[in-house]
């Protein structure tokens, strides 16, 4: 009877428990839907939407609704107020005391001339201008009682800013379009759906790249401030990274590749989910919540852990069904795990200079396997902060017309350095220097003599001061005793004093192997990335030095160059044949294949593109009208000179004609500015 008791006890005192809480939460629930009628209008909603799993973990995502003045059409912004029912009625862009409730059809005429005839658009929402009280201006003297005066604004339509003028806030969206930030931060529909937990439960954004989800948090921008920094404008560098990636595992596979940096993982998820099993993707960071913040990106994208097999990552498949791919994350020091490992693909993108992970990259890294290295110290790359460039790069520069490709030949010195101390030579397989970052790819060579073989493409830059005339220091330890007699233009013995001087050390070899890249176009157009296709046939053509663009993609026969045992050699063969002629990747070592080698490396070194470019604009002729770029071309080719097009200036041009021979050919096709007003002053007076 005694247990009875307490049994009937402790279900009564669960009972009112139970009451308790319901009416708790619906005095919550009362609260909130009062607070949500008293926000006024102008505030856009941004509050994070809380999702509760199975295992009773709450994740947030950021909800944004947009502002009341932002609208696609014109009947949108009308249908904010019931214009065809009766009585005066208030604008609802508009505080009372500036606009008076009025009847329908004066309101309809103030919402089109005021609000909707200064709108600002951006991929079709129109933003109207809005005098609520979301911005105020505080009077001059600066006390905090003072009212402030009411301004009229814009609200922008990716960021939710304020801003009060009309040409700024066009300006203002520009930032955003050179940022990579074009989607409007309302409009933030999930591909898949997500009821997973975020670490440490912060809200967070969903961005999908390459059929690749992640896991944003809201200060993903700024590096400082966040640990998963993401940049969108690194589109271009993560696509490029996956066709090198996407060549090298049709030559052997399965390949064992790192990602050393991974920060949200993006980069190694689609290296996972595009390659899949033809790659063993391993992703590394030291930080404990960018690994958290790559496993909760794997069970976005239905990639199982390594390792981890518990009853969340099993179930997160939902509708999918089994895991498309495996993935392993490591939580460890970049330099720790590729003195651990070996591995077929590295891949160092650090914040900032990557010159403190070369030894250890190339410590491990397999025979015929493949660096690649992102470099994003523009600063110091691009000559801006020289003392930085010697300190970090050892090299001595100035700032030059071709800036862009010494900071790319500057970061090949110091992979071809740290590459020689593991007796390790590097074969180049592209360089690419853009506006935020350098990027180069290099297929490593074991042994001593490839060791040295790329030491001696590390030479001395003798730079021409007046005309920038640029060519590299021969070969030699004797001194010279005029070193000026090895640049072509004659401005040393016209100007007085010392007129060049010695930058460097620097790669002096090839920047790109055309067959390599033309393996890369055929995986960006497997892969649908549209986006680099039009820069990796510019660097086709760069390689090759011509301006011709035959660039067939499958099935096609052409001389190019393919990469057999790390050495550039011309073969007329389909592309199918070149990407399956080398997956043993072994070297050959009879006498009579060494001997053919060499003979086909002396007959190819005057096909080499030429080392630098020049700028059109940068050495015009004043008074006279250049002819068309590529009219230009085509005289220089003409001429008798190889030229091409360069990624690094829009308006370089590569060539093997020296700079007085380009100025002479760039002044005889040119016309003088006014040299038709004679002609047409003539015909007047006729």
């Amino acid at each position: 009877m005694a247990e009875l008791k307490e049994e009937d006890a402790e279900q009564l005192h669960q009972e009112d428990a139970n009451i308790k809480d319901t009416e708790s939460d619906s005095k919550k629930m009362l609260a909130e839907s009062e607070a949500c009628e008293q926000m006024p209008i102008c505030e856009a909603s941004t509050n994070p939407l809380k999702i509760e799993d199975k295992n009773g973990q709450t994740s947030s995502i950021i909800v944004s609704e947009r502002h009341a003045s932002i609208q696609t059409t014109l009947e949108g912004l009308e249908g904010l107020v019931d214009l065809n029912g009766a009585g005066r009625k208030s604008c609802p862009l508009c505080p009372e005391e500036k606009f008076k409730a009025c009847y329908s059809h004066k309101l309809r005429r103030h919402l089109q001339n005021l609000h909707w005839k200064v709108y600002v658009e951006f991929e079709g929402q129109r933003m109207c201008i809005c005098h609520l009280p979301c911005r105020q201006l505080k009077s001059s003297l600066g006390s905090d009682q003072t009212q402030g005066r009411l301004v009229a604004h814009y609200h922008c339509v990716v960021c939710s800013v304020t801003i009060a003028r009309k040409t700024d806030m066009i300006s203002h969206l520009k930032r955003h379009i050179n940022k990579g930030e074009t989607e409007a931060s309302y409009s933030g529909s999930l591909d898949v759906p997500f009821e997973d937990s975020v670490p440490g439960g912060q809200a967070y954004e969903i961005m999908k790249e390459l059929g690749t989800n992640v896991q944003l948090l809201p200060n993903h921008t700024t590096p400082q401030k966040t640990d998963t920094y993401f940049s969108r404008k690194m589109k271009t560098n993560r696509q490029l990274v996956f066709c090198s990636l996407a060549v090298l595992a049709e030559e052997r596979n399965p390949l064992e590749c790192l990602d050393a940096f991974g920060a949200t993982g993006i980069m190694g998820l689609q290296w996972a989910k595009h390659l899949r099993n033809s790659v063993k993707v391993t992703i590394n960071d030291i930080n404990e919540a960018c690994v958290k913040m790559i496993k909760e990106n794997c069970h976005l994208n239905h990639i199982r852990v390594e390792g981890n097999r518990t009853g969340r990552q099993l179930d997160g498949a939902g509708d999918a069904g089994s895991p498309i791919a495996l993935v392993e994350v490591v939580k460890m020091d970049a330099n720790v795990i590729m003195h651990l490992r070996p591995f077929d693909y590295i891949h160092l993108d650090p914040f900032g200079t990557s010159v403190n992970y070369l030894d250890a990259a190339f410590r491990n890294v397999r025979n015929l396997g493949i660096v690649s290295v992102t470099s994003t110290d523009t600063g110091s790359l691009y000559s801006k902060s020289l003392n930085v460039t010697l300190r970090h790069y050892g090299c001595q520069i100035v700032r030059t017309e071709y800036y862009r490709e010494l900071a790319a030949r500057m970061v090949l010195a110091s992979v071809a350095r740290a590459a020689a101390r593991c007796n390790k030579g590097i074969e180049v397989l592209l360089a690419v220097a853009l506006e935020h970052f350098v990027l180069v790819v290099v297929r490593v060579l074991r042994g001593p003599t490839q060791a040295d073989e790329s030491a001696k493409k590390l030479r001395q830059l003798l730079h021409c001061q007046w005309c920038e005339e640029r060519v590299f220091l021969k070969q030699g330890s004797m001194v010279e005793e005029n070193l000026y007699r090895q640049l072509p233009c004659q401005c040393h013995g016209s100007m007085p004093g010392k007129t060049a001087i010695e930058l460097g050390p620097l790669w002096a070899g090839p920047l790109f192997n055309t067959g390599f890249l033309r393996r890369m176009l055929v995986a960006a157009v497997q892969h649908n990335m549209e986006d680099i296709q039009p820069l990796v046939k510019t660097l086709i053509c760069e390689a090759d030095c011509t301006t011709l663009k035959p660039f067939p993609v499958l099935g096609y026969s052409a001389l190019s160059n393919q990469v057999e045992c790390g050495v550039v050699i011309k073969t007329l063969q389909k592309v199918e044949e070149a990407d399956t002629s080398d997956q043993s990747a072994k070297r050959k070592t009879t006498g009579e294949d060494s001997g053919n080698v060499l003979k086909k490396i002396k007959a190819d070194t005057s096909l080499e593109h030429p080392a630098f470019y020049y700028s059109i604009h940068r050495h015009s002729i004043r008074g006279m009208n250049m002819p068309k770029l590529n009219k230009f071309l085509q005289y220089l080719t003409e001429a008798g000179f190889r030229v091409s097009r360069t990624h690094f200036d829009p308006t370089g041009v590569r060539t093997d004609a020296t700079l007085a021979q380009f100025k002479e050919v760039l002044t005889k096709y040119s016309v003088p500015t006014y040299s038709s007003a004679p002609q047409s002053s003539a015909v007047s007076s006729e």
